[in-house]
């Protein structure tokens, strides 16, 4: 019995074995129709016959390829495709000869194959409902301690979970219902799953059906709409989780309904962007696409996007070449078939930078390699000079010579009305790429995208969080009034892409980051989803403004704002050009002073930044040293480090 059980598993036995019962079900259809329907005596070699086009039928659309347990809609339509080329096909024959005419006749073919429809169809079906019950029973074993659950969303999304979740019982739950407020699907049932009515009855279904989880279903649902159905559900004591939204899908990988935790990341979650993708793809495949930084959480965004068009080659520069590595080893494991290398290169190395662009001759250039730290380049303002400025000049004049058709920086709102040392040169660095622009060829595009924080980059205040709830608190707030607009880095690099290869040459363009969120506030909600209450559970304390920080960040001034033909998520800014003479002035000086001492190179940075930006205005925490008694304080709190002002 073992040694016919290892036969029976192999797919080529099961495999034969689904063809005899196929044939065996076409025989008795065509018995059963020839035996009432003909107008002659019945033969077995009719029925052979038969039998042997049902062969070749089953054959060609690989019936007995289709995996009974699970068979689908898709399944189904090629049953019922396979069974009407086998009665066109029996039509076809009859008029091939009188003889075949006399076997073939016509309501008989017509009978048979849809008895040989409804055996086939009956076949499947019944194992697929078997295994179902099995499944249910094995799942009914599990006694009370599973969880019942609620999946709130009855679309698509809804369906692939609760067929997730039949089909694993070792999740420990069961699927009692949806609920959906899409007036049409009320009272529907799916798949044998009940739709119970709209959220807002949410309190009544978890108090009549004992629901004790719910399970958020809409991968593209705002995060507004998020917060508020996860505010529900905590406020009735249920267990949450959700799927990956619709940002997480990249290159070949289709969606799963993979159940985690909320996340912060779901509850600021906003619109899918939907983007040009056939401009886009016109402009990235079969280019040379180089993306500096391309180690960076930005630059490695950017660089899987742009996998996703099939460019030619894809060259990532850096100058960590650990996290080079980290990022060659998720686009190759998305795009094994992408051409990709990798330039260990600083940006700040003009000769070493020039000699990797005319090796590739990039068409495309993504510039996202900059110092982004505030209070570290408070402190280092040198830094920020030689690699925001003359890293961005050095790259953009590389860029320029060996003729690249767009170009595209990577800037940041604190370029508005800048209180930092970032600000500054980030602001100095769109003016070095307008002017670029202004020496480029025709046809070629530099322009500059600005956005506010991206979530889950790095150094930002996102994982900051995870670390200090992991450790036990504090959480640590600069302000209680201090607020930043956030968006997901795949929806930057998105928008980064739309804007970049489709603006106009010379500008300045601002991705629409939505409505401001107040740290305070994004704190007690990433507690809240850890399951901790703030206040009690853990502590969030206030440790002061760092340098150069705002309370309040701009996206743009109130003179730049134009709304672009690019994408109704991203505005162009008009802002006042530099002069070019006081800019090479200025360039040319600050060169000088970043060899110059101690005692007066920070003062005369400061005094070159308020020349070429005049709307920078420093913190009065601003270009400073550490403060002793602040690092002591620090060292002992673990708060934030506090700068002050060196004068």
């Amino acid at each position: 019995m073992s040694t016919l059980r290892r036969m029976l598993s192999r797919p080529f036995f099961r495999q034969s074995v689904k063809l005899g019962l196929d044939l065996l079900l076409a025989g008795m259809a065509w018995a059963i129709s020839e035996q009432f329907l003909a107008d002659h005596q019945g033969k077995t070699w009719h029925i052979w016959g038969w039998m042997a086009l049902a062969l070749v039928i089953d054959l060609l659309f690989s019936l007995t390829r289709q995996h009974y347990r699970f068979i689908g809609f898709k399944d189904a339509l090629r049953l019922a495709t396979a069974s009407l080329s086998l009665c066109l096909g029996a039509i076809a024959l009859s008029y091939g000869s009188p003889r075949l005419a006399l076997v073939f006749q016509h309501d008989v073919v017509v009978t048979a194959s849809l008895l040989t429809a409804l055996g086939w169809a009956t076949l499947r079906g019944t194992a697929r409902a078997r295994y179902d019950q099995f499944v249910d029973g094995a799942a009914a074993s599990e006694g009370p301690a599973r969880r019942r659950t609620l999946i709130i969303g009855a679309g698509r999304a809804g369906l692939l979970v609760a067929q997730e979740l039949r089909r694993h019982p070792e999740l420990g739950c069961k699927v009692v219902g949806f609920v959906d407020d899409a007036f049409d699907k009320q009272g529907l049932l799916i798949q044998g799953i009940p739709v119970m009515g709209p959220p807002k009855l949410l309190p009544n279904l978890v108090q009549e059906h004992g629901i004790n989880q719910v399970v958020l279903a809409m991968p593209s649902a705002p995060g507004r709409v998020i917060r508020a159905l996860s505010d529900q559900a905590r406020s009735l004591s249920l267990a949450i989780k959700t799927v990956p939204g619709v940002y997480d899908l990249l290159g070949p990988r289709t969606w799963k309904p993979d159940l985690r935790d909320i996340s912060i990341e779901d509850l600021l979650r906003r619109e899918p962007v939907r983007l040009d993708q056939t401009t886009l793809a016109e402009e990235l495949e079969d280019r040379v696409v180089l993306v500096t930084g391309g180690g960076g959480s930005i630059g490695s965004e950017i660089a899987r996007q742009v996998a996703a068009f099939r460019p030619a080659r894809l060259v990532l520069l850096g100058r960590g070449e650990n996290s080079l590595w980290e990022a060659e080893r998720s686009i190759r494991g998305l795009f094994p078939n992408q051409g990709l290398s990798l330039e260990l290169c600083d940006i700040r190395n003009s000769t070493r930078l020039q000699q990797v662009f005319e090796r590739w001759k990039p068409q495309v250039v993504f510039h996202a390699a900059a110092h982004k730290h505030v209070p570290y380049l408070e402190v280092h303002p040198e830094e920020a000079i030689e690699n925001n400025i003359f890293g961005t000049w050095n790259v953009a004049q590389a860029a320029h010579s060996v003729g690249t058709r767009f170009f595209v920086n990577i800037s940041t709102d604190k370029a508005v009305n800048p209180t930092n040392v970032l600000g500054a040169t980030k602001r100095l660095a769109e003016h070095l790429v307008c002017r670029v622009a202004t020496q480029a060829g025709e046809g070629a595009r530099f322009v500059s995208v600005r956005f506010g924080n991206v979530l889950g980059s790095r150094g930002s205040v996102i994982p900051i969080f995870r670390d200090q709830i992991q450790q036990g608190g504090p959480i640590t707030v600069t302000h209680p009034d201090m607020t930043r607009y956030f968006m997901t880095i795949p929806e930057a690099s998105q928008l980064v892409l739309q804007a970049g290869l489709l603006g106009e040459t010379g500008r300045v363009y601002v991705l629409d980051m939505g409505e401001p969120v107040r740290i305070v506030d994004l704190a007690t909600d990433m507690a809240k989803l850890s399951g901790l209450v703030p206040g009690q559970d853990v502590e969030i304390t206030f440790t002061g403004i760092r340098p150069g920080e705002k309370l309040f960040e701009e996206l743009f001034m109130p003179e730049e704002l134009a709304q672009s033909h690019v994408h109704p998520k991203v505005f162009g800014a008009t802002s006042e050009p530099i002069d070019h003479a006081l800019l090479e002035a200025g360039l040319a000086d600050l060169k000088v002073k970043l060899l110059g001492p101690d005692g007066t190179r920070q003062r005369d940075i400061l005094h070159w930044l308020k020349r070429l930006v005049p709307t920078y205005t420093p913190s009065p925490t601003g270009l400073g040293r550490f403060d002793e008694a602040a690092r002591d304080h620090h060292r002992a709190s673990g708060s934030h480090p506090v700068f002050t002002l060196e004068s």
